[in-house]
């Protein structure tokens, strides 16, 4: 019995033992596998630290390098344009010298500003109010040219004799204020200019609207009345204007109220359905009315206290031809017409013309583009006054291009016209008549062959800004020297330099 259990635990002992050996030989063998395996991870691993360690010997040189090939900041090659401090240092110096000058101005003057001396540059008579009446009577034609239409409209008359009234209208729409002015001694030279411009904006929207009717006509005839006129328009109570925004076709626009709207929204471009806006937004219409109301007085009081002295100032040095003295008193009145000029850009055809499209609810806002960066002359005066350029291509450019007419001639005649109304704005209500405007407008044509021709970019662009800065205070002297000789007999009527 002793000795089976002796040999059954030794027999246990020997399988234990054995089982044991294998585990640990099985352990053993593993472990040699591991190890194996970390050696084999191991050894990219040090490949790869022995090719970064090459790698960075090899960048030795750049890691310690402070120079590359590149262009300095003000070379055209180097691409940099980011000069906002440039521009703001420019701003900077601009505001501290015009302050020396109004520094000086004040203390030399003193302060001129009279806002009552403005209200009598519109009325001579405080009871007689010639230029509103004469704005007043203007209703006259617009209502001579609504209701020739309306009989074209209906065959009542020929387009033969339309087009007879239509001609008499415009004509005397241009020849009766101007004799008002010229004959009326009450209308004061300020009274006159506004006058004459209500009419002359009068003028080139009726020309339109004759011209965009016409084309109705010619359309609907071609067409060979296919349509009655009961479903070719909609009510004439939906016209342009109303809170609807009913399309309209020809003849229904042929009311009071679509003529009265097309008169007081600012285009001159006739259309029978307006882009329209959505609603009137009351913070922006307010906004516009306080910039107006602002900029009027700054350009006010810009005038009498900046300009007036040097204008008058001025003028003994042309009494005495004095070339130097000229050029000097040029230069000075450039800054401050320059300013007025553009203040007065911003507030005509930004504050407020958007203020009138605002309230009428107009949708079309583009009434200039980027007349700053004009490289050329003709590129300027297309872009700074978009309702004038569309007026000027669309009713006489392009017609006098389908008459088999030159670009070039068509473009000579565009400037013409301009230069017709420009004297026309200026001497009527001077009563003097001295072509300075016309020739002004007339030479853009050579000036705007030179520049295209031999200036380019930024030179292009220097150029346009100095024909604008000097050239209209020299217009501005020829008519206040010669107002001066006409109506004081001498021009040394100035304050003393």
């Amino acid at each position: 019995m002793g000795d089976r259990s002796e040999r059954g635990s030794a027999k246990h002992r020997r399988r234990t033992t054995i089982s044991g050996d294998a585990a640990a030989h099985a352990k053993r063998s593993g472990a040699t596998d591991t190890l194996s395996g970390q050696v084999k991870e191991k050894e990219p691993r040090h490949e790869t630290s022995a090719s970064k360690q090459k790698n960075h010997s090899d960048a030795g040189d750049d890691t310690f390098s402070c120079h590359k090939l590149q262009e300095s900041l003000l070379s055209s090659d180097s691409g940099y344009s980011n000069y906002r401090g440039i521009l703001n240092w420019c701003v900077v110096m601009l505001v501290l010298s015009n302050a020396r000058l109004v520094l000086e101005n004040l203390i030399k003057y003193g302060i001129l500003v009279d806002p009552i001396q403005f209200v009598s540059l519109f009325l001579k008579d405080p009871y007689s109010w010639p230029a509103l009446c004469l704005i007043i009577a203007s209703n006259v034609f617009i209502m001579a040219a609504l209701y020739t239409e309306r009989k074209l409209s209906v065959g009542t008359i020929s387009e033969g004799t339309g087009t007879f009234l239509h001609s008499i209208n415009l004509a005397a729409l241009l020849f009766f204020p101007a004799v008002t002015v010229l004959r009326v001694t009450s209308m004061t030279p300020v009274g006159g200019v506004v006058a004459l411009g209500v009419f002359t904006v009068l003028f080139l929207k009726l020309y339109s609207y004759r011209d965009v009717n016409k084309w109705c006509r010619e359309i609907r005839h071609a067409k060979a009345r296919t349509l009655s006129r009961s479903h070719s328009c909609p009510s004439v109570h939906k016209a342009n204007g109303t809170t609807g925004h009913t399309h309209v076709t020809y003849p229904g626009n042929l009311t009071h109220r679509d003529i009265y709207y097309f008169i007081f929204v600012p285009t001159l471009c006739y259309e029978l359905n307006f882009p329209r806006s959505p609603r009137i937004r009351k913070r922006f219409l307010l906004r516009r009315l306080l910039e107006m109301l602002f900029l009027m007085q700054l350009i006010v009081g810009l005038i009498q206290q900046w300009m007036v002295p040097t204008i008058q100032n001025s003028m003994k040095p042309f009494q005495d031809m004095d070339f130097t003295r000229i050029v000097e008193r040029l230069l000075k009145l450039a800054v401050p017409n320059h300013f007025i000029w553009l203040i007065f850009f911003y507030w005509y055809f930004h504050s407020s013309m958007n203020f009138i499209a605002e309230l009428m609810q107009f949708g079309d806002r583009e009434f200039y583009r980027d007349w700053w960066n004009s490289e050329t002359i003709p590129y300027f005066w297309s872009n700074w006054n978009i309702p004038v350029h569309k007026w000027c291509l669309r009713h006489f450019y392009k017609p006098m291009l389908m008459r088999g007419i030159n670009r070039l001639p068509a473009q000579v005649a565009v400037f013409f016209l301009s230069a017709f109304f420009h004297e026309y704005l200026v001497s009527v209500p001077l009563k003097m008549f001295r072509l300075w405007a016309f020739l002004g407008m007339m030479l853009q044509v050579p000036l705007a062959y030179f520049v295209g021709r031999f200036l380019r970019g930024n030179y292009g662009n220097a150029a346009v800004w100095m024909s604008l800065i000097i050239g209209q205070p020299t217009a501005v002297l020829m008519y206040v020297h010669d107002y001066y000789v006409l109506h004081y007999g001498s021009a040394s009527e100035g304050v003393a330099v």
